[in-house]
């Protein structure tokens, strides 16, 4: 269990969701990442602003914690072209579900909202599932 890392996930988790709430109380915006990446093409000016510095925000963070704490070695087992298709596979559900696991799963979780509870119990099955065949029916 060399990856249980339950202190740095707890407090992963509370800062999203404190910054999904900031979002939220201070704007009426929900933090769904879909929703805002998407928004980009045709936001007025003033929709443009909160949405790029949202997501100026998700690119600095890790890049700032990297100069602060090092690089973490990160190893993918996947070559180039599953990575790509898992990729397009994750937009095609992100639409099909109307958004995404952060927007559903933190924002409209947090809101009980019943299509969020049930895309986020359906999100969470699929990955389930796609363990499961990926590492015993499949082989790895």
């Amino acid at each position: 269990m060399e990856n249980f890392t339950p202190v740095p996930a707890a407090i992963g988790g509370g800062l999203i969701g404190l910054s999904a709430a900031l979002l939220w109380v201070a704007d009426g915006r929900i933090a769904g990442i879909s929703g805002i990446l998407g928004g980009l093409g045709g936001a007025p000016r003033g929709d443009l602003d909160w949405r790029l510095a949202f997501l100026a925000g998700l690119v600095a963070a890790p890049l700032l914690w990297a100069l602060a704490a090092g690089v973490p070695v990160v190893a993918v087992a996947a070559g180039p072209a599953t990575l790509v298709a898992a990729g397009l596979l994750v937009g095609f559900g992100t639409r099909l579900g109307g958004g995404c696991t952060s927007g559903h799963g933190v924002c409209g979780f947090a809101r009980l909202s019943r299509r969020s509870i049930t895309a986020t119990g359906l999100f969470m099955a699929s990955a389930a599932a796609t363990v499961f065949l990926a590492r015993h029916v499949v082989g790895g």
